[in-house]
């Protein structure tokens, strides 16, 4: 190989490098900007109490405050919440979810 063939080589591979920097670079942005709608959007649905209460389920259970968030983001973009949500009502939905999760988990003996 020539050193012209080279050069080439090395410029494609450094324009590919770049390209797949970009898109990561962009990936990131948009997880960046929906992560921000979504603490927005739980902002003003969420009394402070409540949202206390749902940052100390993410330490525990990241998985879990993360499907109480879609549900309650659910709930409120179907006008189906009056208000804002409180630590009482945010207590008696993570009841009905547990319930729920215990009712879907089969063991056998």
């Amino acid at each position: 190989m020539s050193d012209e063939e080279l050069e080439a080589i090395r410029q494609r591979k450094m324009a590919e490098l770049q390209q797949q920097a970009l898109r990561e670079q962009s990936q990131e942005q948009a997880v960046a900007e929906a992560q921000a709608q979504k603490e927005s959007i739980l902002r003003k649905i969420l009394t402070p109490e409540a949202r206390a209460r749902l940052s100390n389920i993410r330490m525990v259970k990241p998985e879990f405050a993360e499907q109480i968030e879609m549900q309650l983001i659910q709930l409120a973009s179907s006008g189906k919440l009056r208000g804002q949500v409180t630590d009482e009502q945010l207590r008696t939905l993570l009841v009905q979810l547990q319930e729920k999760e215990r009712e879907r988990k089969v063991t056998f003996r």
